[in-house]
């Protein structure tokens, strides 16, 4: 493939806002203040906002990491690139392989929230509305997400842009009218460990809290796929993923502190993502039609992750199949668009097959929790990958430019961060406060086994038959010279 040009992405479609919201909305910041920071509160308490912090300085490692390879090595391949340059291409094909399948995965989990959260909610309103009756909804918003891939990245990236904006300022105003309602119960000592729970008094309820916490900040790496299709990557990318991991976590430091000491710091162990005790159930109670907003924001968060999961995925395929490591069917392009439009057809096919099939399988929430095990689980192995890549890329490739703080240091303290949030989300009980999974959550592990031994099986084969194509897993398209655009859609050929 050397010496041979093939036709991309659309360059230059993209500034720092669209990227920016494209990390952002891949957090879900909507969704994880009001339904999973609050799992923390069971152990931390009223000192979830310490929790909160500590994690925020904990992913901020990480999202150090991916900030500097994003900027040395600006590729649609993201975290695969990463991680072929700084350890091996066989490490790399393995880190795609296992992103791309997660990735695809996460449209079906936030649209299986999506009807549950709205079928929930109108059956609250409206009783003669069948509480079970949630696969309209979902399939309203996986059209949605289908229709603004197909457009390209410009419109999806606008469209995330939106609805980002939209939801972070439902969450930053309600926290500040709570924060203004709590008057003189205000107090910093939420950033103390006064107020843990029973059980995990002092310190270990705070880190227990924090451990749950990081699962919030999943996704800050979402607009380094986006690289080929942005004005000046090299810059942009490290400014949006640093910038939207430290925004993000300052959003949840703000709302966990604002819910903190509204609703009680020695009564915030009770806390949780529904019912009376909750962000929902708050704002019913004591804000009046205000709960409405709290409920669009949370369902806006839902298609609005979707949307940048479906970019993250489509692109880091489009980036393994011009190499050829995956199907030449994936590196198909728009001639208009300049979209993966195959992509987002199987993407949409998968989100389809694993809403629908996992939903009526057992039901929404339920198939959420399975989906969301896999996803964290691999996602979090990927994110310890790439702190190792970082030092290695940093050690083995440009010696010069080595900074022994930002490329030794933080790759360690970033991994040591997410270690306990791996074992966490896989349900290892080393901690006294992680619970073991039942099923069909524990088939989970099973599951990210089985794929990522097939991803072994491929390697092989593909290292006895096709070793360039390893190889070329670690090359970085965007410092080769433009070609023409492609005159009509069709599979990349290399």
């Amino acid at each position: 493939m050397s010496g041979e040009t093939v036709p991309g992405l659309r360059r230059e479609a993209i500034g720092l806002r669209e990227v920016l919201f494209q990390s952002i909305t891949a957090m879900a910041p909507a969704a994880a203040v009001a339904a999973s920071i609050p799992s923390g509160a069971a152990f931390a308490g009223g000192s979830l906002p310490l929790s909160v912090l500590i994690a925020l300085v904990a992913c901020l490692f990480t999202a150090s990491c991916v900030a500097e390879l994003a900027r040395e090595l600006p590729s649609a391949g993201s975290v695969a690139t990463y991680a072929a340059q700084g350890l091996h291409p066989a490490v790399g094909f393995l880190v795609g392989w296992g992103y791309v399948f997660v990735e695809a995965l996460v449209p079906p989990l936030l649209l299986l929230q999506l009807g549950f959260t709205t079928a929930g909610t109108l059956h609250q309103e409206w009783s003669s509305y069948p509480d079970d009756l949630w696969w309209p909804w979902s399939l309203a918003g996986a059209a949605i997400i289908a229709v603004a891939g197909y457009f390209g990245v410009r419109a999806s990236a606008r469209f995330g842009t939106v609805l980002g904006v939209f939801e972070v300022l439902v969450f930053l105003v309600f926290a500040v009218w709570l924060i203004a309602e709590a008057g003189g119960d205000n107090t910093l000592s939420v950033f103390g460990t006064s107020h843990t729970a029973d059980g995990y008094e002092g310190i270990s309820g705070v880190f227990a809290g924090s451990v749950y916490t990081v699962l919030a900040f999943a996704g800050f790496e979402a607009a380094a796929p986006l690289a080929e299709e942005t004005k000046d990557p090299r810059r942009t990318m490290h400014r949006a993923v640093l910038g939207a991991a430290l925004a993000i976590g300052l959003v949840y430091v703000v709302t966990t502190y604002a819910m903190s000491v509204y609703f009680g710091p020695d009564r915030f162990t009770g806390f949780g993502a529904s019912g009376a005790a909750s962000w929902e159930g708050v704002a019913r109670a004591s804000f009046g039609l205000f709960w409405v907003l709290v409920f669009l924001a949370v369902v806006n968060s839902t298609i609005a992750n979707a949307n940048a999961c479906s970019n993250v995925s489509t692109r880091t395929a489009f980036a393994l199949a011009r190499i050829r490591v995956f199907p030449g069917l994936f590196a198909s392009l728009h001639p208009r668009h300049r979209s993966p439009v195959a992509g987002v057809v199987v993407q949409g096919a998968v989100a389809l097959a694993a809403m629908l099939g996992l939903g009526f399988a057992y039901d929404p929430v339920t198939a959420f929790l399975l989906l969301a095990t896999v996803i964290v689980t691999v996602v979090i192995g990927v994110y310890i990958v790439v702190n190792l890549a970082c030092a290695g890329y940093f050690l083995r490739r440009r010696r010069e430019l080595l900074r022994p703080v930002r490329h030794l240091l933080f790759p360690v303290l970033g991994i040591a961060a997410f270690v306990p949030a791996l074992l966490t989300a896989a349900g290892l009980p080393v901690f006294d406060f992680v619970s073991e999974l039942t099923a069909p959550v524990s088939y989970a592990g099973p599951v990210v086994g089985v794929w990522m031994l097939a991803g072994v099986a491929v390697l092989i084969v593909l290292l006895r038959r096709h070793p360039g194509r390893i190889a070329e897993t670690a090359r970085v398209h965007l410092d080769e010279t433009p070609t023409a655009e492609p005159r009509q859609s069709g599979a990349v050929q290399s």
